[in-house]
């Protein structure tokens, strides 16, 4: 008996822990329960939470090796079910979980991750309308990146050689499945950009479970096509499949055939919209051409086109007319301008210095200066009196005011 002993903390601790590791029905338990004060440990990576129920609670960890291979992110609050071990942590003397695996309780992990990684790049804007690019009417190039084995590209092949075989077909062969599938594709879409070689990318992908297409999920490719320059179809899976790269590219199609629809036009609709206008050029042309027959044949039925001698002779009369009219204003206003002079010269010849002069008027100045004031002379002054015919010089003997 052990309690016969006396035991220190670490080997009562590591008893304890023996006896749990010992135990094969705690080596892989199953348990269920809602999570609670979660933690991630940045630098490490390690998980630390609580798994609870309505009585009872018990303190949990997830190494970061186990935690990496998680699909989605715990929270608190989510019901989960963990597999694991169930042991000491002899330091803390806490009895505790060690998590190998975890998943949902009642949705899938790849369920939970979608909503989760669709919400977080939601709100960042990834998904936003105004960021969407539209695509371009008649392509040169196009970029396909799909499986080079699949079905999915042949596809697209067939309907772009169909559809527009004049466009040019640039292929990124890539992997569609399998873990790192997104990274490389989301690699192929970044070198497309970087060679800016094609007008627009088109990312297919035949159907399959959710496994197989949560490569598409990848945020890694969400952002690659976010940054993308060229605009880019996503085509990934059948028509009830959403991916994250549906909600991020510029433009989703319910399959790989669909989104070489989208992508480029149809040469046979083209030529037939072409030909359709074409012959409405050529009818609104000949309507045309009938309207100016018409005008001309009424122009060549007036009186000038047939007799011009005629309206000739009625332009010179006319112009003989005008200048006649011409010449008799033109005299008028001569004579009127100079009764006009004449009237205002008598006007002025009336207000003349000279006129004045002759009637008795003199003008008085002494040294150049004309006298308009008594007030400017002064006894002896010598003054020049200017008469209308001729002059006198006289000195002032007397003032009278």
């Amino acid at each position: 008996m052990i309690s016969d002993t006396i035991l220190s903390v670490s080997q009562l601790n590591n008893y304890v822990r023996s006896l749990l590791d010992g135990d094969e029905h705690l080596k892989n338990v199953f348990v269920s329960g809602e999570i609670s004060n979660f933690t991630e440990h940045l630098r490490s990576g390690h998980l630390y939470l609580t798994l609870k129920d309505n009585t009872a609670s018990i303190k949990a960890v997830m190494f970061a090796g186990n935690a990496s291979r998680l699909k989605f992110r715990p929270e608190n609050g989510m019901s989960v079910i963990v597999r694991g071990r169930a042991s000491v942590y002899e330091r803390d003397g806490a009895y505790q979980l060690y998590i190998d695996d975890m998943q949902p309780e009642g949705v899938g992990a790849l369920a939970i991750a979608f909503e989760q990684l669709k919400e977080k790049l939601s709100k960042e804007g990834i998904f936003d309308a105004e960021h969407k690019k539209n695509i371009p009417s008649f392509p040169k190039r196009i970029g396909v990146v799909s499986s080079p084995t699949g079905a999915a590209v042949q596809d697209v092949l067939n309907v772009l050689a169909r559809r527009f075989p004049v466009t040019e077909v640039i292929f990124a062969g890539v992997p569609v499945q399998g873990e790192g599938a997104g990274d490389i594709i989301a690699r192929a879409v970044a070198d497309f950009n970087y060679l800016n070689c094609v007008d627009v990318i088109i990312i297919a992908r035949g159907g399959g479970s959710a496994e197989d297409l949560w490569e598409f999920n990848s945020e890694n490719l969400a952002r690659e096509i976010y940054k993308s320059n060229i605009p880019i179809i996503s085509g990934v899976g059948h028509e009830t499949d959403f991916t994250i790269c549906d909600f991020a590219a510029d433009l989703r199609a319910p399959t790989p055939s669909a989104a070489a629809e989208l992508a480029v036009p149809d040469i046979f609709e083209l030529i037939g919209y072409i030909n359709n206008i074409k012959e409405r050029l050529l009818s609104s042309i000949t309507s045309k051409i009938s309207l100016e027959e018409m005008r001309l044949d009424k122009i060549s039925d007036t009186g000038f086109l047939k007799k011009p001698s005629v309206y000739i002779d009625e332009c010179e009369k006319r112009l003989t007319e005008l200048n006649r009219l011409l010449n008799i204003y033109i005299q008028n206003e001569v004579e009127r301008k100079i009764n006009q002079s004449c009237m205002l010269a008598s006007k002025l010849d009336t207000l003349s210095p000279v006129k004045v002069l002759s009637r008795g008027f003199s003008i008085l100045k002494s040294n150049g200066e004309i006298l308009a004031s008594v007030k400017q002379a002064q006894p002896g002054l010598n003054i020049e009196i200017q008469m209308s015919d001729g002059k006198l010089n006289a000195t002032v003997t007397e003032i009278m005011k």
